[in-house]
């Protein structure tokens, strides 16, 4: 069997302005794959190669798969399901599944715009995968398909089955990820100007923010034995030339006893890699007197999620945390050589131009290295998402991508959020270019600053940053088009309509399926 794994080719000037960022899907689905003696595997990188939908296809068409696998998060869905659409067009035999976060909610509402999707694989899916494809082997697709747990498809009456969830995997030493399909070459993390990996430290999140569906996509809280994580660092180090990784936790220190046990393995061991995360702010004020630890072990990003300006935000996304506990978060790790980047998240219904303007006189008290104003991306299956109910207007997926305001808020328009958001970046980072980047007495520390601000430069220059590509400017005015589907733009009757006469459609957040 000659299996393609396929990243689509999706971009919206987020996170990837720091540079190229690895699919560890592949790796880790690839890896089940390989390790379940299913050698013949391709990987094709459509979105780090930029590759069109016309090169995807002569790829397809000389490589001759028999199954074709993607993933599609909220905004890449689209692109996901277009790109197995051109795999079913080359050869209508060919197997064509998906996975990832937005089609293990919204299986049904997937399955309805693209019936060319053979299978969604929900959840975790390593073991699901290996389930799949030996029963596609062995030829007994038709008759077991039913019995796999985990995956949803169209039947021969094209009725929506949802198979029950695949339990979680236990223990995560069963992992076994197969690094050597990634392109390394391609993967550099621009301030440092070296390779980068985002490897599973642990997987799923006990806490439950609101806007968040990490938490219901894991479903469990797991964390890997510290040992065995640092033998797959070590490796991406020595075999792959790693030079930094960002663990792709949602919260690497929740279990503060074998995150210590990691730091120490990767001094003992005297591992060269630098590395960040994302954690909670809370986290940082307990572990104050363990940071000199952490930075010592190599981690010299942290990104905190201080998420809101104001308090009422915070409560309602269930933050549990205060504006002071975030300014002296940040007052620690910097303290303590590390670079701290602050979150703020933009464009609710409340959005006005002073709370903007709050966001910006906050960044300059709080005094993070780094600060980013994420538009905030209502994800379908979220619980906040049903909150809002139809002031999410805007159904377009493509656009949920954390730099387009999607909600309009009660007292300003969509493109002035944007137009704020922007300003305040270029207000923040003109200020450390000019008068704080430069006099940082770290040489460490200056030298990164200095590579995020090339990297900020560089993506500003080519109008990917926060997709700059759909503002103009026209003497003294800024004109923006946000590029939104109308097709996809409902009115609050339209989304009522939908609602009642096609329940189907709504996400599966519990797994409950249809079996």
């Amino acid at each position: 069997m000659k299996i393609m794994l396929i990243q689509p080719n999706y971009h919206a000037g987020g996170a990837e302005i720091a540079g190229n960022w690895p699919p560890s899907w592949v790796a880790y689905i690839g890896g089940a794959l390989r390790n379940a003696g299913f050698g013949n595997l391709r990987f094709v990188d459509a979105m780090t190669n930029d590759l069109s939908d016309e090169v995807v296809r002569q790829i397809i068409e000389k490589n001759q798969p028999d199954v074709v696998l993607a993933t599609a998060i909220t905004p890449m869905i689209y692109k996901a399901e277009a790109t197995l659409k051109i795999a079913k067009e080359v050869n209508p035999k060919v197997k064509a599944i998906l996975g990832g976060v937005h089609p293990t909610f919204m299986y049904a509402q997937v399955l309805a715009e693209a019936p060319w999707i053979d299978y969604i694989v929900r959840g975790e899916g390593e073991e699901i995968i290996v389930n799949l494809l030996r029963t596609i082997d062995a030829g007994e697709e038709d008759s077991e398909r039913a019995n796999i747990r985990g995956i949803a498809y169209l039947d021969e009456h094209d009725k929506v089955v949802a198979t029950p969830a695949h339990p979680p995997i236990t223990p995560l030493e069963s992992l076994t990820p197969d690094w050597s399909l990634l392109e390394w070459a391609k993967y550099i993390y621009i301030p440092l100007n070296t390779r980068v990996a985002v490897p599973n430290f642990a997987r799923g999140c006990p806490f439950t923010c609101r806007f968040c569906s990490q938490w219901k996509f894991w479903r469990t809280y797991r964390v890997r034995e510290p040992h065995a994580f640092v033998d797959e660092v070590e490796r991406l180090v020595q075999e792959f030339k790693v030079g930094f990784m960002i663990l792709a936790d949602e919260e690497p220190t929740i279990h503060r006893k074998k995150f210590i046990a990691m730091c120490n393995a990767l001094i003992e061991r005297k591992v060269k890699v630098h590395w960040g995360i994302n954690t909670r702010v809370t986290d940082i004020l307990r572990d104050e007197e363990l940071l000199p630890l952490y930075r010592k072990a190599g981690l010299v990003h942290v990104s905190l999620g201080t998420e809101a300006a104001a308090q009422m935000n915070l409560n309602r996304f269930r933050k549990q945390t205060t504006i002071e506990q975030n300014k002296k978060a940040i007052d620690l790790l910097k303290q303590h050589g590390m670079v701290a980047e602050a979150q703020f998240i933009m464009g609710l219904e409340n959005e006005t131009p002073e709370t903007i303007e709050e966001t910006y006189r906050l960044s300059q008290d709080w005094k993070p290295d780094m600060a980013n104003w994420n538009m905030y991306t209502p994800w379908p299956f979220a619980e906040l998402f049903e909150e809002l109910g139809d002031r999410v207007e805007v159904r377009d997926y493509s656009k949920y991508n954390f730099v387009t305001p999607i909600i309009q808020p009660d007292g300003m328009d969509r493109e002035d959020v944007l137009k704020g958001v922007l300003r305040n970046y270029g207000r923040f980072y003109m200020r450390k270019a000019l008068l704080e980047y430069p006099f940082i007495k770290d040489p460490f520390k200056r030298k990164y600053m200095r590579g995020c601000l090339r990297a900020f430069a560089k993506s500003t220059m080519s109008k990917r940053f926060y997709d700059l590509g759909r503002v103009s400017f026209h003497g003294l005015s800024t004109q923006i088009d946000l590029g939104f589907d109308e097709s996809k733009v409902l009115t609050g009757e339209q989304i009522i309509e939908l609602k009642q006469t096609r329940p189907d459609l709504a996400p599966d957040t519990n797994f409950q399926g249809t079996v």
